[in-house]
C-alpha cells in the first residue's frame, strides 16, 4: 500500500509543561535551544473550547522544533503510570562522543542528575529529566555505515519475529555484544 502523503519532516513535537517560562529558560540554559515563538489563547483553535494556554516553541536544531503547552486551568500534570518512565522520552542528537561527555558535565554542573553514557551498539547516550518530569536523552551516533545498513536489512525480519513471538529477536547479535564491551 502506497500513501499519497509525502512528509517533509516533523513540524514540531508538543508536550505539556508546568511553567512555560521555567521550561524555556531551562531548555535554553541546559541544552542551548533558542526560544522562537509563543502563542497565548483563551480558546483552542481546533475545538473552540475555552481553555487558556501558553504555547512556546524552541529550536532544537536542523529545523526541529520542540513545543510546550502550559495549561493553568487543567488538573496538575501527570504521566502515564502504566508506562515505565524510561519509555516515553525526548531524544536529541549531538555531534560526537566528546560533545556528549561535555553535555553531561554541563548538566551535572547545573545540578541535573544524569545517567550514562549508555552504550547502545550504534550510539551512546545520556539520560536526565527536565523540570516538568519529561525524560530527555542526548545521543551521538557511533555506528558504521555497514552496521546501519545491516540493521535496516534485518528490521523487517525482527518485526515479523517479534509480532509472532513477543520475544526479543537477535538478528544482530553483534549489536548487543558491542554494548557489553
Amino acid at each position: 500500500m502506497t500513501s499519497p502523503i509525502k512528509l517533509g519532516g516533523v513540524h514540531h513535537a508538543a508536550y505539556r509543561c508546568k511553567d512555560a517560562k521555567q521550561t524555556v529558560d531551562w531548555y535554553e540554559a541546559m541544552l542551548g535551544m533558542t526560544y522562537t515563538t509563543a502563542f497565548a489563547e483563551d480558546h483552542v483553535p481546533s475545538t473552540g473550547e475555552y481553555d487558556p494556554y501558553m504555547h512556546v516553541f524552541l529550536d532544537a536544531g536542523n529545523g526541529n522544533i520542540l513545543a510546550f503547552f502550559e495549561l493553568p486551568n487543567q488538573p496538575e500534570m501527570g504521566r502515564d503510570e502504566n508506562t515505565p518512565q524510561w519509555v516515553q522520552h525526548l531524544a536529541f542528537k549531538v555531534g560526537s562522543y566528546d560533545e556528549l561527555v561535555a553535555a553531561k558535565a554541563h548538566l551535572e554542573a547545573n545540578g541535573v542528575d544524569v545517567l550514562g553514557p549508555t552504550h547502545h551498539g550504534i550510539f551512546k547516550s545520556i539520560y536526565f529529566f527536565d523540570p516538568n518530569g519529561h525524560r530527555v536523552e542526548l545521543a551521538c551516533d557511533i555506528g558504521t555505515d555497514e552496521q546501519y545498513a545491516e540493521l535496516k536489512r534485518v528490521a523487517p525480519l525482527m518485526l515479523e519475529e517479534w509480532s509472532r513471538t513477543k520475544k526479543a529477536p537477535r538478528h544482530a547479535d553483534w549489536l548487543h555484544a558491542a554494548a557489553n564491551e
